[in-house]
């Protein structure tokens, strides 16, 4: 339990200043201050994600993540801790910008997503737009930051597109300022809660 001892201790959301750390606080289940696979796994859980695929993303983010987020520290830590304090530090390359280096919101680059991308309806985007942009995005030979995008935004539209196949402008920025997660995590629970009250 040595690594309990790197918490950064942040138990409001108060004490985060940018929106790329208020995008993670969701996923920071015991409010802490560190989000580990566990917690990822049990959020991604919650927003309606299925089994499988949210163990395979808990591990992918974790791992991808946690070392960056832990600054000076010459030895990993095979617990895999995010630091959502640090969260910046995490930033990966080939990715939209939306998020400058400070972890702030970027207007103009959300705007530009669309404006570039949503083709077939001006306010959201298909799954066939959301690869375009990916990949408009990649810079040569960044293999792992490739990778991250892909994650994150076949993660995104999986958990946030409608019955038609659309993931909305407003669920997008939702997702940015994390007030999306909330949304789902609710809607995924009333929608257990229904289907148990069915059973009965």
């Amino acid at each position: 339990m040595a690594a309990r001892s790197e918490i950064i201790v942040n138990k409001s959301s108060a004490n985060y200043q940018n929106l790329l750390q208020k995008h993670v606080i969701f996923f920071d289940r015991n409010h802490d201050g560190v989000i580990y696979p566990s917690e990822t796994y049990q959020g991604l859980r919650a927003i309606g994600s299925g089994i499988f695929k949210s163990a395979f993303f808990a591990v992918i983010i974790n791992v991808g993540l946690s070392g960056k987020t832990r600054p000076g520290k010459i030895f990993p830590n095979l617990l895999f801790p995010i630091y959502i304090q640090n969260i910046v530090l995490a930033k990966h390359t080939s990715d939209s910008d939306i998020y400058d280096s400070e972890g702030r919101f970027v207007p103009a680059k959300f705007e530009e997503l669309f404006q570039k991308h949503a083709r077939t309806n001006p306010n959201a985007l298909t799954e066939k737009e959301v690869d375009e942009f990916i990949k408009a995005n990649r810079e040569p030979k960044d293999y792992l930051g490739w990778i991250a995008a892909i994650a994150e935004w076949k993660l995104l539209y999986d958990v946030g597109k409608d019955e038609n196949g659309l993931i909305h402008k407003d669920i997008v920025r939702g997702v940015f300022d994390g007030s999306l997660f909330e949304q789902l995590a609710e809607k995924h629970a009333n929608s257990s809660k229904k289907k148990q009250c069915v059973s009965l």
